[in-house]
């Protein structure tokens, strides 16, 4: 378990600022605000991962939200997105409360870290491919830390999995070919090229309003997604009755 190792990571990647359209958008929001959050004084930075240095299951999402993470500072915090994902973490056992609203409120992540594969809050939550691939050495670099203990990742979007995909070949995994297409419920097992412990990579729709609002994806599908690779990265899975729809 390298502590030293991803604390360093996460300094260096919130000094950032490579891509300069981000940095001009995340640092204008985070000057103009939304009146909701007039009082705050915004991170305004690139958003490191959330979770422990020897996390057996690894979430990657898109990038942070203006308003969320761009604002708090933390990984899926501050925003709807968030409350969606870390209430089912908390269910199915995963996290130490239902609620993230910011950094400093004693959330903790119980064999769990959250990434992902841009660390920007991008304009209208699109980043371009040039900016995904110049923030993927640090994605890659978070794998390579975690490697000793992470055995199951859940990828939220199509985007994401995209974007994770040739992370992976350079952490040391070996990706299919053809490539895997996304799907909710998509489940492959790359195997270590070294002969180590395989990953084994699940796919789940993003935790947008999108798409919880719509029902494409609900509650019930998230947690399952969440249980089953707790449960195959050796994780106690779910501790706790499931809260009803």
């Amino acid at each position: 378990m390298d502590t030293s190792g991803l604390i360093e990571l996460d300094r260096r990647i919130a000094g950032c600022r490579a891509c300069p359209r981000l940095v001009a958008w995340r640092e204008e929001v985070a000057a103009t605000k939304r009146a909701a959050f007039a009082d705050w004084t915004y991170w305004g930075r690139p958003v490191p991962g959330f979770g422990p240095a020897d996390a057996r299951l690894l979430i990657v999402g898109l990038a942070p939200a203006a308003h969320g993470g761009n604002r708090t500072g933390r990984m899926f915090t501050g925003d709807r997105s968030g409350d969606v994902l870390y209430r089912a973490l908390y269910d199915v056992g995963l996290a130490s409360q239902p609620t993230a609203v910011s950094a400093d409120d004693g959330l903790e992540l119980l064999g769990v870290r959250v990434t992902s594969p841009v660390h920007c809050a991008p304009p209208a939550n699109k980043p371009t491919p040039e900016e995904r691939n110049t923030c993927r050495p640090w994605l890659v670099r978070e794998l390579r830390l975690l490697r000793p203990t992470v055995r199951a990742v859940v990828v939220l979007g199509a985007f994401g999995w995209q974007a994770a995909l040739p992370a992976f070949t350079e952490a040391g995994w070996t990706v299919p070919r053809p490539r895997p297409a996304f799907a909710h419920g998509a489940r492959v097992t790359l195997d270590a090229d070294d002969g180590g412990d395989a990953l084994d990579l699940f796919g789940c729709f993003h935790v947008s309003q999108r798409n919880t609002f719509t029902g494409r994806l609900t509650p019930e599908m998230l947690r399952d997604v969440l249980a089953t690779a707790a449960r195959t990265a050796g994780l106690p899975g779910v501790k706790r009755p499931l809260c009803s729809e």
